[in-house]
């Protein structure tokens, strides 16, 4: 009978689970890189089996997945057997639908899937709102009140156009006090008295992602903490605010929409930020929304360097801050201020052109600015966004 030697944690992979491995490989399914295409940038981030096995056996040998037995037990494996570990948990991945498998002439490359991109934002919402301190969350509450089904305030007289959600026993207390108590009882217009209902706001918001170059220069990534806390923002409205939209524009030489769903897969783009392109589609994707409140959540390390011309040239310009760059983005924000929209900003970077841009933007549509870092970026973004479906509508 022939005698199998039988290992339990290599054999049952560390008795890890699919999500654990998810959340150990999160920044580096995320990461964005630098396609070499220069215009037309690519919006998959491939990564080949071998990086991933690569990223999976740095995972195991952080030491965060395993306890000090599994550790030992991992560094006693010999070569060919660390290989075959690796070659099974990223089959797992590929066998869960976390990653999709496609034959290149280059060899056989990983994309990740809806799946990933939906448990990717489930755990950066739940690493951002622990690190608020925030237990659960509201409904989009407003100091306003408004006439509704439901009843959680006191009532008040009935006006033209209020729901008829009557409260009886005012209205009939409203009768007997003018009439006094007699049979029949005669009740008028104004002993008309309704339920009153907090009035819940929706909001229309576009993420605009800057995805220049300058996202990734000087040897810090800045694009992968902006798609963790945008995946994080998609999460939260999908299931807390169903009422709610979100769109994504990407900005960058130009501006174009992206699917949310495309976010995780996406890559920095070209050099330039055209700040002005971003702020033209944004609002156009806003004037299509009915919805109480619209807003744009910028976020960008840049100051405007590039604008379309008429004739469908790019104007480009690096250097400081562009008069005639800054004017017209200026008039965009100007536009949006007329439109009812909120512009708040995150600035990933504090040079003296970006924080005097932003400051302008900030005065002309009484918007928030935040001065934040790759690293705290996603805290500040949660709790402005929270804070915002707090306000009244005036």
């Amino acid at each position: 009978m022939r005698r199998v030697n039988y290992t339990r944690y290599v054999e049952e992979d560390f008795g890890l689970s699919t999500e654990d491995l998810l959340r150990a490989l999160g920044d580096f399914l995320l990461e964005s890189g630098f396609h070499s295409q220069y215009y037309g940038f690519s919006e998959l981030n491939a990564h080949s089996l071998e990086q991933l096995k690569d990223a999976l056996r740095r995972a195991l040998e952080a030491g965060d997945l395993l306890d000090d037995e599994q550790s030992g037990q991992l560094s006693n494996l010999s070569p060919e057997q660390l290989d075959q570990l690796l070659d099974r948990l990223a089959a797992r991945l590929r066998d869960d639908g976390y990653l999709s498998q496609h034959d290149t002439p280059q060899g056989v490359q990983l994309e990740i899937t809806d799946k990933s991109i939906d448990f990717l934002g489930f755990k950066a919402l739940k690493d951002l709102m622990g690190a608020l301190g925030r237990a659960s969350f509201g409904a989009h509450e407003t100091r306003a009140l408004s006439t509704g089904v439901e009843s959680s305030g006191g009532s008040r007289p009935w006006e033209f156009g209020d729901t008829l959600n009557l409260d009886a026993s005012a209205t009939l207390f409203s009768a007997l006090r003018r009439e006094g108590i007699r049979l029949p009882l005669d009740i008028n217009y104004e002993d008309l008295h309704v339920h009153q209902s907090e009035y819940t706001s929706s909001c229309a918001t576009v993420l605009l992602l800057d995805c220049s170059h300058s996202m990734i220069l000087y040897g810090e990534d800045r694009f992968t903490p902006a798609k963790r806390v945008a995946l994080a923002l998609a999460h939260l409205i999908r299931t807390q605010f169903p009422g709610d939209s979100l769109r994504l524009v990407l900005f960058h030489d130009s501006a174009e929409e992206v699917r949310i769903g495309e976010l995780a897969r996406l890559q920095v783009g070209p050099h330039y930020t055209n700040t002005r392109d971003g702020l033209i589609l944004a609002q156009r994707l806003l004037a299509a929304e009915k919805k109480d409140m619209k807003q744009i959540i910028m976020i960008t390390d840049g100051k405007p360097s590039a604008l379309t011309l008429p004739d469908g040239r790019i104007y480009k310009n690096p250097m400081g801050l562009d008069p005639f760059v800054l004017r017209a983005t200026l008039e965009e924000v100007g536009r949006c201020k007329r439109a009812g929209i909120l512009i708040n900003t995150f600035m990933l970077a504090s040079d003296y052109a970006l924080v005097q841009f932003v400051q302008q933007v900030t005065e002309m549509c009484r918007g928030k600015a935040y001065f934040t870092t790759p690293n705290n970026l996603g805290q500040y973004l949660m709790m402005d966004f929270l804070k915002r479906k707090t306000r009244s509508i005036h």
